[in-house]
């Protein structure tokens, strides 16, 4: 093999697949979004399971304190996703091509 390991594939080739790393970038990072999701309704659910099971200051203290990181997390999980989707985006202008 003297071309490397691409030789075999065709310049148009290699174009579609590029396109679909760039898909699987995205698909990812709706996957990463889901994940921030899940894990601020897990911190929800503790949250208030802790303000209404356990009795205490301390522990309706906690309760509150995870509802509070709960939507930290969920707000840095968006900013995430829509920067992330702003990059894509640009790469697919940059490329001459439309996002979908």
């Amino acid at each position: 093999m003297t071309g490397g390991p691409y030789e075999r594939f065709s310049r148009s080739e290699l174009i579609l697949r590029d396109e679909l790393a760039i898909d699987r970038t995205a698909m990812a990072n709706e996957r990463t979004l889901l994940s921030y999701v899940r894990t601020a309704l897990a911190l929800v659910a503790a949250g208030a399971a802790s303000i209404k099971l356990v009795a205490g200051l301390a522990a309706e203290l906690l309760g509150w304190a995870l509802i509070g990181l709960a939507v930290v997390i969920a707000g840095l999980g968006v900013w995430r996703f829509r920067r992330v989707a702003r990059h894509i985006a640009a790469i697919h202008r940059a490329s001459g091509d439309q996002p979908r």
